[in-house]
């Protein structure tokens, strides 16, 4: 499956960055993660599924972005009170909604967070692109 990950992603140089997929299910988070992980060699892409395991990974400095699901699996409220409750104590996190919805994404973007993008991108080199926008930090 990597090789066909790999044929569709363009393959960066690695980053060495750590990105956090934030709230997803158990279909769609271990797919970003494989295609995250081809595309972003040397990243550290860590599934976190409770506010706990988020609230220790930011405060040791451990996440250079996060992947917000509009609709976290793990989490009591929305991915919007997660992307808030995040910027809110540490405003120079870099975060993104992963939601395909364009009111979603301009909420988010009004809350601080950077423009993300839909999971209907999974599998293709759009994906790839965002994500290391994201690492980038052009906002």
């Amino acid at each position: 499956m990597v090789g066909v990950v790999r044929r569709y992603l363009k393959v960066s140089e690695p980053m060495g960055q750590s990105i956090l997929l934030v709230g997803h299910c158990g279909v769609d988070g271990p797919r970003l993660q494989r295609d995250i992980s081809a595309g972003v060699p040397g990243s550290e892409v860590v599934r976190v599924n409770s506010s706990g395991d988020l609230a220790e990974r930011l405060s040791e400095g451990r996440a250079d972005l996060l992947l917000v699901n509009r609709e976290p699996v793990g989490f009591e409220g929305d991915g919007m009170d997660i992307v808030r409750e995040v910027l809110a104590k540490h405003p120079e996190t870099r975060v993104m909604l992963v939601s395909d919805l364009e009111e979603a994404q301009e909420e988010a973007v009004a809350a601080g967070a950077m423009r993300g993008f839909g999971k209907r991108l999974m599998g293709t080199k759009e994906l790839v692109e965002e994500v290391e926008r994201g690492l980038g930090g052009d906002r």
